[in-house]
């Protein structure tokens, strides 16, 4: 069985959001999704510009549910949300 290790980055829609509620809400949703609780993932809050950041989040998630693009689609319909999207897909042996 393989590996897919995703990161997303999730962009809010005003620099004043609490990045670190969204990545909260964010987490949850993915334990949702994956069905699956207790994923380990890295977080990182990046500088973009003119003070706003970005919520790159990095996890693992089995290759036989597919893309990951329904994840990323399901995040962008949040309220705070302005964009979402998977900017990398790198496949792990486990």
């Amino acid at each position: 069985m393989a590996y897919v290790i995703i990161t997303l980055k999730v962009m809010p829609s005003t620099p004043e959001i609490n990045l670190e509620e969204l990545e909260s809400k964010v987490k949850l949703s993915l334990s949702e999704f994956l069905k699956k609780e207790n994923i380990e993932t890295k977080s990182e809050i990046k500088p973009v510009a003119f003070g706003l950041n970005s919520l790159d989040l990095t996890f693992a998630m089995d290759e036989n549910l597919g893309s990951a693009d329904p994840f990323a689609e399901l995040v962008s319909e949040f309220e705070e949300v302005a964009s979402a999207e998977v900017t990398e897909a790198r496949r792990a042996l486990g």
